[in-house]
Order: C-alpha cells, then structure tokens, then sequence
C-alpha cells in the first residue's frame, strides 16, 4: 500500500481540493538594473559622528545615527573589549565601505550613492521589538524618502 505523500494520484487528489488564493498583483519588489540604483548604507557597527553622543552602553539604544555620504568623521561605538577596532582604525571601509561605493559609481556599477546613511547598534534585546516598530520604520521612510534602492547592510 503507497504511503500517503509518496502516492502520485492521491497527492493530485489532495491538492485539487485545495483552494489555492489567486493575487492580482504580488508583493515581490522588482528592482532596478544596479546601473541604475541608488545604494544606501546600513551598519549595526554603532559609528557616529566624532563630537555626537554615539551609543550608550547595553543593549536599550535602538535609536540610529544619520551621516552623509561625505562624513568620514566616524567612531566606533561598539563597547565590548572583546571587539577588535583593529580594522576599523586601518579603515573605515571594514564596516562602513562608503569609498567602495564611490568607486562603484564611477565605475558605472552603481547608479548613485545615497545622500545620507545610517548606523543601529548591533546590541539588541532579544525581541527586537523597538527596532522594529520604531527606529527601523523611521530609518526606511527617511531612505524612501531619498529614493534608495538597495541598502548595503554591514555588521561590526
């Protein structure tokens, strides 16, 4: 006797009795070709502008940093003495690769940087909940708002 899932006309039976809901349109996001794109950046790397209040310590700050596409005045915020800074000091572009993207344009890889770009601090609670219904909404309206594309996500 042919186990159930393994039984090709019962399997045909099974799913004709389905409804299965038809959608006029879909909501899968067909981007542009990348020559014509507009890229943002977003680092959990917790940078901010030297001089700014950067991050405060645990993991309760979930609000994000705004800098422009020439701001190459950046600290780290991460805490940890266990995070090594070793890369980040050699180079920003480790976590915040802002000249590679430069480069991409002139290339005519990309369509065009971004004006503005945003760091989080990558120490969160565990439910993300604030992130997520706060500071993350507010951070994608300012970049809908500027026309982005695609955001390139960096971590620490």
């Amino acid at each position: 006797m042919p186990i159930f899932g393994k039984d090709e006309v019962a399997m045909q039976k099974f799913s004709a009795s389905l409804s299965v809901p038809e959608f006029n349109e879909d909501n899968f996001n067909r981007p542009k070709p990348l020559q014509l794109s507009k890229v943002a950046i977003v680092t959990t790397a917790a940078l901010y502008r030297t001089g700014g209040d950067g991050f405060k310590l645990g993991d309760s700050d979930y609000h994000y940093e705004t800098f422009s596409r020439v701001a190459r005045d950046l600290k780290l915020g991460h805490h940890s003495v266990n995070f090594d800074r070793g890369g980040f000091a050699a180079d920003i572009n480790v976590v915040y690769p802002i000249d590679r993207l430069e480069e991409l344009l002139e290339e005519g890889v990309i369509g065009d940087v971004a004006s503005n770009h945003y760091s989080f601090a990558g120490n969160q609670p565990a439910t993300l909940s604030e992130i997520r219904l706060d500071s993350g909404p507010s951070c994608a309206r300012e970049m809908i708002k500027e026309d982005v594309d695609i955001v390139l996500l960096t971590g620490t």
